[in-house]
């Protein structure tokens, strides 16, 4: 078990950097193969995806301020860091924590609001897996 969490950890933190990752598809491997240890890599693997996006907040946080996407830009000007909620969605959300680390938006609440969208994905999916499977009534 330790190997196969391990390696879901990775899979989670690289996945929310700006790497193609299958963390969701990890997850559910594991909680079918482990499923008593499902609440343990639901933390875990909210905390290294959101470790992850925190990298990118803070890569960004160092960029000079030239150009970036104007439409992320505006988004989270507009929104401000309660958008940071859907950094988990493909694509937009891999974008959505850099843009906060170059407008140099407030740390703990961005930690808090990405933190908040990873843990509520993962728990989705771990409930949906097991409502399919019967596990839970």
């Amino acid at each position: 078990m330790f190997y196969a969490l391990t390696a879901l950890l990775i899979s989670g933190f690289l996945s929310s950097t700006i790497l193609p990752g299958t963390s969701e598809a990890g997850f559910i491997l594991f909680i079918k193969s482990y499923p008593r240890e499902a609440a343990l890599a639901l933390i875990l693997l909210s905390a290294a995806n959101t470790l992850g996006s925190l990298t990118s907040f803070l890569l960004a946080w160092f960029i000079p301020k030239k150009n970036f996407p104007e439409r992320t830009e505006k988004l989270l000007l507009k929104y401000g860091t309660p958008l940071l909620f859907f950094s988990f969605m493909p694509v937009v959300g891999d974008a959505l924590p850099l843009a906060a680390g170059w407008l140099k938006l407030p740390p703990l609440k961005c930690a808090f609001f990405i933190g908040a969208g990873k843990f509520i994905r993962y728990f989705i999916l771990m409930i949906s897996f097991f409502k399919v499977y019967n596990i839970i009534s």
